[in-house]
């Protein structure tokens, strides 16, 4: 796959929370459950998306792990972001230094169109799409 592991469960786990209803939160263990995450790395990567700002973490009674805005202003790319995970165009698969588009390596135009599809999906698609969606199929 294309994007790490903790991406692809960051992606879920937001699919989850933007599932709840507005200002509902819900606790670490249950969104373990729902996103069918790993228990033990939810909290890391709940952490990475508290500090990105696109979660809202609460402790004690009540408390739990809800959105910090509405799901359809919280692009994919922004939680990427949070993961680390950077679109880099134009990065050569090879790593190359000397690859770039006047001097291509062998898969440069393959991997350059797989590289701006993944920008624009990233950009262009919010939380939004994931409603009413469960978690183990966004």
């Amino acid at each position: 796959m294309i994007l790490p592991q903790t991406a692809i469960y960051a992606l879920r786990a937001m699919a989850v929370l933007a599932n709840l209803a507005p200002r509902e939160s819900i606790r670490s263990r249950e969104l373990a459950e729902r996103a069918e995450l790993p228990a033990h790395y939810v909290s890391k990567v709940m952490r990475r998306l508290v500090v990105g700002g696109l979660v809202e973490s609460q402790k004690g009674h009540g408390g739990g792990f809800k959105l910090s805005r509405a799901p359809d202003r919280i692009e994919f790319q922004a939680i990427l972001h949070a993961m680390d995970v950077e679109i880099e165009l134009g990065r050569c698969v090879f790593h190359y230094r000397a690859c770039d588009a006047r001097n291509p390596c062998q898969l440069h135009d393959a991997w350059a169109t797989l590289q701006e599809a993944l920008a624009r999906w990233a950009t262009g698609t919010t939380l939004n799409c994931t409603r009413g969606v469960p978690a183990s199929q966004s």
